[in-house]
């Protein structure tokens, strides 16, 4: 089953769901995530591309989770178009289970900010921010939505890590009511937001993006809107990591081209780029060219 998203509505609510294990596996594996780490980081890039969902086509949106437990620094970048990469400063976390006897998100993330940032294509990109209230992602962005978006949301993301430390079942979901959602619809939505199962117990059963969708909104007639394809894709290159190089101070450049090459490491792929002697040399002529 591909990673997929979801679209639908009924009156008065718009309902997305994602299914993202591929996608959190590929993640994984580049930055060789613990299983704290693992979670940590696929909710985060799940509700990175359930957020940009929203964004017309060319926009973009990132999403940081900064705190001040051990994980320090969760970014992810996604697009509508439906890809997304990101990375988790200390992928190596290792951390008792919580007393709910479930992986210890909450710990590894800590105290801190959630801050959402949408390029829009302005000149100044749209940034909000708002504080951490569990460090279990999922919560924090309903929040983040509510209070810096004015944006009332409920917001469900899983990762089930197995045995081996890969992602098992990774997804989520984000409902929105409308201006026009009546009482009754509220309230039979929080009906069926209690009685709901975890998402990765329904993605592990097989249940697709909108057989997830049907089963959140048991009793409701959904109107089925798009379906987009999912995965993990990083925009760096050679070539864009060469501008990184020429930004470097001559003193730094002359370091590097004494030790006859350099190695530079993409953060959210963990994609390397080596560069020769020759190479350092030229890029150093054409950045004393341009001063």
């Amino acid at each position: 089953m591909s990673d997929k998203l979801v679209k639908a509505i009924t009156k008065g609510v718009r309902v997305y769901a994602a299914v993202t294990t591929d996608l959190v596996n590929e993640a994984i594996r580049r930055h060789d995530c613990y299983p704290v780490a693992a979670a940590a980081l696929g909710r985060t890039m799940t509700g990175a591309l359930l957020l940009a969902a929203n964004l017309k086509n060319k926009e973009a949106l990132t999403v940081n989770i900064r705190g001040d437990g051990p994980l320090k620094n969760i970014t992810a970048d996604a697009v509508p178009e439906g890809f997304v990469r990101g990375y988790v400063a200390n992928p190596h976390v290792e951390l008792p289970l919580n007393d709910r006897g479930k992986l210890d998100v909450g710990g590894g993330v800590g105290q801190g900010l959630v801050t959402v940032t949408r390029f829009t294509g302005l000149r100044e990109p749209m940034r909000g921010s708002s504080e951490i209230v569990t460090g279990e992602i999922a919560e924090d962005l309903t929040n983040y939505l509510y209070v810096s978006e004015q944006t009332p949301s409920s917001i469900g993301l899983g990762v089930l890590v197995d045995t081996d430390f890969s992602a098992k079942a990774a997804g989520g979901f984000i409902i929105q009511p409308m201006p026009d959602a009546d009482e009754e619809t509220i309230s039979r939505l929080e009906e069926n937001l209690q009685k709901l199962r975890p998402v990765t117990t329904m993605i592990d059963e097989g249940k697709d993006a909108r057989e997830i969708i049907l089963e959140i909104m048991n009793g409701f007639e959904m109107e089925f809107l798009t379906t987009t394809d999912l995965a993990f894709r990083c925009q760096c290159s050679k070539e864009r990591l060469e501008d990184v190089l020429l930004n470097l101070n001559h003193d730094d450049m002359e370091s590097l081209i004494a030790d006859g090459q350099a190695e530079v490491c993409c953060h959210f792929c963990g994609e390397k780029y080596h560069f020769s002697k020759e190479e350092l040399q030229h890029l150093l002529k054409l950045a004393d060219a341009v001063k």
